[in-house]
């Protein structure tokens, strides 16, 4: 492949998908804490250096086999990698559905005009997901992902309601 088309595609924004935490057994297999509903639909992760041969149920996450790990001591070396694809590789969303990974960094702005800064973590703690944005100053705050709290975003920005702003 010639470099610059390797060049290309490593530019573009990459998703995780999972996190290897452990090998399994002495084949190769690696343990994952999966981040997708759909992980098994994806085949090369990290831009083709890792190749899904199979994946099964858990404990405690998946358990997969790579065509390139093919022992225990390969598959331990993998502890903490992320498995990432590219961001053009996830299926379309529905209308006001998102990726965390589209909000993430993106700058908030309050619905009065006031620069917020710019979202760094989204959590679930069961009953939706909560952004939370790092001011300009360090301080963070929280805010529902929800149309009350966030009225709209798009690829540039995301718009928090200002009675949602501490």
């Amino acid at each position: 492949m010639p470099q610059q088309e390797t060049a290309d595609r490593r530019a573009e924004p990459s998703v995780t998908l999972a996190v290897v935490i452990g090998a399994h057994g002495v084949n190769g297999q690696v343990r994952l804490k999966v981040f997708a509903e759909d992980f098994g639909s994806y085949k090369s992760f990290n831009h083709g250096a890792l190749t899904l041969k199979s994946a099964q149920a858990g404990n405690n996450g998946l358990i997969v086999r790579f065509a390139e790990v093919v022992d225990r001591n390969a598959a331990e070396a993998l502890r903490g990698t992320e498995l990432t694809v590219p961001r053009s590789a996830l299926p379309p969303l529905a209308e006001g559905e998102y990726y965390h990974a589209d909000l993430l960094n993106l700058p908030a702005v309050s619905t009065d005009g006031t620069v917020l800064g710019q979202v760094v973590l989204i959590e679930n703690f069961g009953a939706g997901d909560v952004l939370e944005i790092e001011r300009p100053d360090g301080k963070r705050f929280m805010v529902p992902m929800n149309a009350d709290a966030v009225p709209e975003w798009n690829a540039d920005r995301l718009v928090v309601n200002a009675d949602f702003v501490e």
